[in-house]
């Protein structure tokens, strides 16, 4: 069984989709939670009152991930209320399609920018507080794009292969301090960020190329971050877990 008793994670997009169902998950193993969240603050209060509800601490934290100095602000606040940070959950990020020929430089660095600039500033944010425990576990969400590339969504792929580039790169950096550094790859997951895309390209037609025979769920990639934020998995660094019920066996 997973614990996480005493430990302090912090979770990065936190209101929402899988960002929301790891917070969840990780207060009922027994952690306390930061909510970072850039935007919708009733959604965050909504998480910290669940996460209480199971009995555990909670704070929201505000910051635009590609505002450095609010994103420092952040983590100091959420360390100032409950504690050294234990774990660092990168979820935030933006989803969108774009082909080559109508793709414009400004969405390219929007794309790069929010989902890997926004990483660096997260890990780097957090990075001291790790450090002081000489312990800790870091999971950056990225995606199978990242793995594979995808016509249509190649700033989207880029940017998460660039996570993963980032996440092997911490990993050797942060050994020394027992840091661990992993990256969960969901593959098509429904969330309010995908939802658009899922039904636009039809429901029933991705659950027929699905192995298991469904969509992923916000809680099944979670629960791989949350096994990675546990001393379960105490001799894995450097890794992405890919969760995607099969998806990426059949290409």
């Amino acid at each position: 069984m997973i614990d996480l008793s005493g430990q302090h994670i912090l979770i990065i997009g936190g209101s929402r989709g899988i960002g929301r169902a790891t917070a969840l998950m990780a207060a009922q193993a027994g952690a306390d939670v930061s909510i970072h969240y850039a935007r919708d603050k009733a959604a965050a209060k909504e998480v910290s009152a669940q996460v209480r509800a199971l009995g555990r601490k909670a704070i929201e934290v505000c910051a635009d991930v590609l505002d450095e100095k609010a994103m420092n602000l952040a983590t100091q606040e959420a360390i100032e209320a409950l504690g050294p940070l234990s774990g660092l959950v990168v979820s935030a990020g933006i989803f969108e399609p774009a082909p080559l020929g109508e793709m414009t430089t400004e969405f390219w660095d929007q794309m790069i920018n929010t989902n890997l600039r926004g990483t660096f500033f997260a890990v780097r944010a957090a990075a001291p507080s790790l450090r002081s425990r000489k312990r800790g576990s870091i999971v950056i969400l990225t995606s199978t794009a990242g793995q594979r590339g995808s016509a249509v969504y190649s700033a989207y792929a880029t940017s998460k292969g660039g996570q993963i580039m980032f996440m092997r790169s911490m990993a050797q950096e942060l050994a020394a301090d027992r840091i661990r550094v992993n990256c969960v790859a969901p593959g098509w997951t429904l969330t309010d960020m995908s939802r658009d895309t899922m039904e636009k390209l039809g429901m029933d037609d991705i659950i027929k190329k699905a192995p298991l025979g469904r969509i992923g769920k916000p809680e099944d990639p979670a629960a791989a971050t949350c096994f990675l934020l546990s001393d379960i998995a105490e001799f894995i660094t450097g890794s992405t877990i890919t969760v995607d019920g099969g998806m990426d066996m059949r290409g």
